[in-house]
């Protein structure tokens, strides 16, 4: 099932650097040329937005994308993507 993801990319993995960081191994399988990017749901938040979160104790979602085009740390994606075994984990499509 596909879904559409836009987030804020917090950390960016380009596919000649997966080898130099510490990855589960099914999430390193999986990124085989591939861009991993660790992106907060929903884009950049509003300070009002950050408060909320805050006050109301469910912070905002970070999600990692496979994603086959990379993106800078701060860039804003928005990306089809599908879920993969792993929790938290999307291939984009």
């Amino acid at each position: 099932m596909t879904e559409r993801i836009e987030g804020e990319v917090l950390y960016a993995i380009p596919p000649g650097e997966l080898g130099e960081h510490d990855l589960d191994p099914e999430l390193q399988s999986l990124a085989e040329g591939g861009h991993v990017l660790v992106c907060r749901r929903g884009g950049h938040p509003s300070i009002f937005e950050l408060a909320w979160a805050m006050l109301r104790r469910k912070p905002i979602e970070p999600v990692t994308i496979v994603a086959r085009e990379g993106a800078g740390e701060g860039d804003t994606v928005s990306l089809t993507v599908e879920e993969t075994t792993m929790t938290g984990v999307y291939r984009q499509v």
